[in-house]
């Protein structure tokens, strides 16, 4: 999911565009990546970014399927609160919080690490080398067949194995196959698409928190999953037939070597760790600020609409952190999102101790936090040749994913230890993401050269 800022006089001839059979295509994309060869400059960003055609009827086609795509998967992730609280209360209430919690976070585990190291499902390097299609039509099955799976749950290893197991394998197909399709289509418009293309998460993020509540209310849980899973169903068609890449699939080994070749690179580890932090914490306001808005008396009409604040403002978040890290440097906005998403949990957060204060909380973190899950991604592009997206972006999503794991119950066992009280639970998330900025500033300053004012 990346494109190479290559620069000097071979990176300009050979910069990405719709590859042909000849010899000298294949030549050029071998050449050293941009961390390897050093800063890039704007006449060489220029150069680099030929043969993206940055708009048009077919790349906004691409993006409004990677839109609905981004719906399905990372809605229903951005929606976790929901399930959380309704095991806690219902299914498994015989459980304990932090036990639960290992359902939503190996989930999001699963979704970004068990594709690349399961045998065969390599999403990866099946799409660098077969293109997008058939990683779509089957993570669209596997992913529909795990919702209904859950509908038929009723013992924790059920909701286990179909929540955290099946439905993020297939939800990790088809997200890193239309996200590497999508950065094959923009260049210096990429950190733009990537905002709108998240979008899509945040309106999944709207939708389902209120529609699954009141579902399992009308119908009952096993009904509500079932209509979810329908609805995905026909989401997911729609970017079937709409994702595809602007680059021919190319016929190569697989090569394991390609998933930790990257990691040398000093840009490459500090991005990944930076990410790492930002997922450690990221999913914990997602996880438990309905909790926590219930045990300090909000009213439970009032509480089922949190998350879609949250998510209501991230549609904003996503798209103008893009517009501006286009403009300005990626790696520039990520940092300065990361030290406010910090900050607003120790001066927002920590404080509240009424309704208002738990919305004016939910509605900046949502803000936030949208910026640094949109940007995320355009980094590892920045700094990656565009014949690795793959690889590399998998790369970093299984560093990433270890946060997602770890993070929430974590945090859960913080709050067991302390009686239900939330304090350490909120510092651990803002400690962890303003820990985030200070890594990303150490990959900004190996591009850079130095702490330097410019676009980076």
């Amino acid at each position: 999911m990346g494109n190479s800022e290559t620069h000097g006089p071979e990176a300009a001839d050979g910069a990405p565009r719709r590859p042909t059979s000849s010899h000298t295509d294949h030549h050029h994309h071998a050449q050293p990546s941009a961390v390897e060869q050093g800063v890039t400059t704007i006449a060489d960003t220029d150069a680099a970014a030929r043969g993206f055609p940055e708009g048009g009827k077919e790349a906004y086609t691409v993006l409004f399927g990677t839109w609905c795509v981004l719906f399905c998967t990372f809605g229903l992730g951005n929606s976790i609160g929901v399930f959380q609280t309704y095991y806690v209360d219902h299914a498994l209430r015989q459980y304990s919080s932090s036990t639960i919690s290992w359902i939503t976070s190996f989930m999001q585990w699963t979704l970004n690490f068990m594709p690349i190291v399961t045998s065969g499902i390599q999403w990866g390097f099946a799409f660098d080398k077969y293109g997008p299609r058939w990683i779509l039509a089957g993570g669209t099955v596997t992913y529909v067949f795990g919702m209904m799976m859950v509908s038929l749950g009723s013992e924790y290893y059920h909701f286990f194995l179909a929540q955290s197991i099946v439905c993020p394998l297939g939800a990790s197909a088809v997200t890193s196959a239309s996200m590497s399709c999508l950065v094959t289509w923009f260049h210096r418009r990429r950190a733009t698409a990537f905002g709108i293309m998240m979008s899509g998460s945040s309106f999944g993020g709207i939708v389902l928190p209120i529609m699954i509540p009141k579902m399992i209310d009308n119908v009952g849980f096993p009904w509500a999953m079932r209509a979810v899973g329908f609805m995905f169903l026909g989401l997911l068609i729609v970017a079937n037939c709409t994702v595809r890449s602007q680059l021919e699939p190319e016929k190569r080994p697989v090569d394991m070597k390609e998933y930790v070749r990257g990691i040398r690179e000093p840009t490459m580890m500090s991005t990944v760790f930076g990410l790492f932090l930002v997922f450690w914490g990221l999913f914990l306001p997602y996880n438990f600020v309905i909790l926590q808005a219930k045990a300090q008396g909000m009213d439970g009409d009032l509480v089922i609409y949190l998350l879609p604040i949250m998510h209501a403002v991230g549609i904003v978040g996503r798209v103008v952190p893009g517009l501006l890290a286009d403009k300005i440097g990626r790696y520039n906005i990520m940092i300065a999102i990361a030290t406010l998403t910090g900050i607003a949990c120790f001066a927002l957060w920590i404080p509240i101790r009424n309704d208002a204060g738990i919305l004016v909380f939910t509605a900046a973190f949502g803000f936030l936090s949208s910026g640094l899950t949109s940007i995320g991604p355009t980094l590892i592009a920045q700094i990656s040749d565009i014949r690795e997206i793959g690889a590399r972006t998998g790369t970093a999503f299984a560093f990433q994913s270890f946060g997602a794991l770890t993070g929430s119950p974590i945090a859960s066992a913080i709050v067991d230890a302390r009686g239900g009280e939330y304090l350490g639970l909120q510092l651990f998330c803002g400690f962890s993401i303003l820990a985030s900025a200070g890594v990303f500033a150490s990959a900004r300053y190996v591009q850079a050269g130095g702490f330097k004012l410019k676009k980076v």
